[in-house]
């Protein structure tokens, strides 16, 4: 069994390390991220006859990486992962002394208070 990575662990590895890739199952049938692949059987994969399954390789975490840090003027920041209602409850993120960025717990924005 692998060993288990943190986010940030899993982010400092160069991206064709961290193994996200298109598997395809013995039947070259795509599989997701979340491993999801239908026996040749099943009846859901009526909905791939005469056309392949789309699978999306931008995933998520790959996305938040290219992601800039941002820099802010206050020690607390309120983050709703901006647009209106495409986004999520507001959080507050405190950027204490201590802490060198602060990470949104919903979106994974990094934010970083700029010192004067």
């Amino acid at each position: 069994m692998a060993a288990a990575l943190t986010f940030p662990q899993l982010l400092a590895l160069p991206r064709a390390a961290r193994g996200f890739w298109v598997r395809v199952s013995s039947s070259w049938e795509k599989i997701t991220h979340t491993s999801q692949v239908y026996d040749e059987k099943d009846d859901r994969t009526i909905r791939f006859v005469d056309r392949q399954k789309e699978v999306n390789e931008n995933l998520a975490i790959d996305l938040i990486a290219e992601q800039p840090v941002n820099e802010v003027d206050h020690q607390i920041i309120a983050c709703d992962g901006g647009g209106g209602a495409l986004g999520h409850p507001k959080v507050y993120i405190n950027l204490d002394k201590e802490t060198k960025t602060g990470t949104c717990g919903y979106c994974g924005l990094q934010f970083k208070q700029h010192h004067h």
